[in-house]
């Protein structure tokens, strides 16, 4: 059984989420944003496994030098972003004069289409969804859908930003996330979780084939 805990950072209100599993010592987080206070309360006492990224936005990964230095723990990252942890321009850092200082190290490991990682005692299958960015991805862990900002509660993410394209966040969306079951949880890099099924009925941005 996966517990899964959100916590809202940032002045965007980033969706980062901390895992565990059945050894309740042990746990992931998937996207820790800027303002990584009340994450870094809570790892206190876990050993972190990993960080996983969605993508490298600077909204997702702002948190992610100060648990890489506190628990020494690897990053994993699509290839297509390794250059953005560490390059303002491409994680958009250098539009929004608030933010701190943000990685200084690229990420160690790289995450690509098909990919299976063994953490905290669960399988989570990487989805390759451009769209938003390039590099984005979506990670399945049995019916929990990790979707960053490709897909939201009857919405879907922007394409205006560097390397992201209309076309290619539908086809990821259509081709990739609705043909997972209905009954499938996805949770957003921000706002509310939602299902699979809801989105392929409600949502007005893309629609199922």
């Amino acid at each position: 059984m996966l517990n899964i805990r959100t916590f809202s950072l940032g002045p965007l209100q980033t969706n980062a989420y901390l895992l565990q599993g059945d050894d309740s010592g042990k746990a992931v987080i998937i996207d820790p944003g800027m303002n990584p206070g009340p994450l870094l309360k809570a790892i206190q006492d876990l050993e972190i496994e990993a960080i996983l990224l969605t993508h490298a936005h600077f909204d997702h990964m702002g948190g992610v030098d100060e648990i890489r230095k506190l628990k020494g723990c690897p990053v994993y990252l699509h290839d297509l972003e390794s250059d953005w942890l560490t390059t303002p321009k491409l994680n958009g850092s250098l539009n929004w004069q608030a933010t701190p200082p943000l990685s200084t190290d690229p990420a160690e490991y790289a995450m690509d289409e098909g990919q299976k990682l063994s953490l905290i005692g669960h399988t989570f299958k990487v989805f390759h969804t451009p769209g938003h960015s390039p590099g984005s991805v979506s990670l399945l862990c049995d019916n929990d859908l990790f979707a960053g900002d490709v897909l939201f509660r009857m919405g879907v993410g922007r394409t205006d930003l560097t390397g992201g394209r209309e076309r290619d966040l539908i086809d990821s969306i259509q081709n990739k996330l609705y043909t997972f079951a209905d009954e499938v949880k996805v949770y957003p890099g921000h706002g509310p979780k939602t299902t699979i099924g809801y989105e392929k009925q409600n949502n007005p941005y893309v629609s199922a084939r």
